[in-house]
């Protein structure tokens, strides 16, 4: 049975491509079936694994989605997944910036992500899903095909002031859309012990969400060397082993599989 898992935020900056990206490396290390699929039309995470000049691809999620919506069979499974350090990923580009307009008119439009993942579903243990830094419909798509959702979040004010509004739209969403839908938990990013700040968000966020959502204990370290990784298109788990923050996702992806297993 594979686990569809959303990396969803609604404000940009918080490490959420990046989480997308070592989770699903240190899943596939782990001998998983991995599919990583970019939802966000920057397409952060298709650069992240390396994938160059996007827009120039034949086949990403944009013509995946226009098929859906235009009721054609969706084309060979190997025609559109591009494989990169032992996971599968189906790349996004500038392209996806359009379908906010055509799912507008589109019947059953929150469920054009789901057609696709359930076609191919049965091929992965784990389905990595990178969401936009929005709440238009492309995220909606996300969030109402996938089975959880784990929420990165830096310790800043507005990004922890901005996970109430994502918060809201779950918990419609399940409600009326996605009723299977769980939470996996709020990730702190960035975080860097030394500073007052940090240490008051994460007070923040306990009080204000802990006693509803799970807040992981384990939290992604401030690192230059992240950085550096995903300049050279590689996670910080190959990069740099020993690092902190790749450290830290070697310990979030095994909560992680913990969950899926249970």
């Amino acid at each position: 049975m594979s686990k569809v898992i959303a990396v969803a935020s609604q404000k940009g900056g918080v490490s959420k491509s990046t989480t997308c990206r070592n989770i699903a490396t240190i899943l596939a290390k782990e001998g998983f079936r991995v599919l990583a699929i970019d939802c966000d039309n920057q397409a952060s995470l298709t650069d992240c694994f390396g994938i160059e000049k996007p827009d120039k691809l034949e086949t990403t999620l944009y013509h995946l989605m226009m098929d859906v919506m235009n009721e054609k069979d969706l084309p060979p499974k190997e025609s559109y997944i591009i494989e990169s350090d032992g996971v599968d990923i189906i790349p996004s580009s500038i392209e996806l910036s359009a379908i906010e307009i055509s799912l507008v008119s589109t019947m059953s439009r929150e469920y054009v992500l789901r057609t696709i993942i359930e076609e191919i579903r049965g091929d992965y243990d784990f389905i990595i899903l990178d969401s936009a830094p929005s709440l238009g419909l492309m995220t909606l798509n996300v969030l109402a095909a996938c089975d959880s959702v784990l929420i990165p979040a830096t310790p800043e004010y507005l990004s922890v002031k901005r996970l109430e509004l994502l918060l809201q739209t779950i918990m419609k969403l399940k409600r009326r859309i996605n009723p299977k839908i769980t939470f996996e938990g709020i990730l702190l990013t960035m975080f860097d012990e030394r500073t007052n700040l940090s240490k008051n968000m994460i007070d923040m966020v306990l009080e204000v969400y802990g006693e509803h959502i799970k807040v992981f204990d384990i939290k992604i370290p401030k690192s230059v060397k992240v950085g550096e990784a995903n300049l050279q298109s590689k996670s910080i788990v190959d990069y740099m082993p020993t690092n902190k923050a790749a450290i830290a996702y070697q310990t979030l992806t095994k909560e992680l599989i913990e969950n899926g297993q249970n």
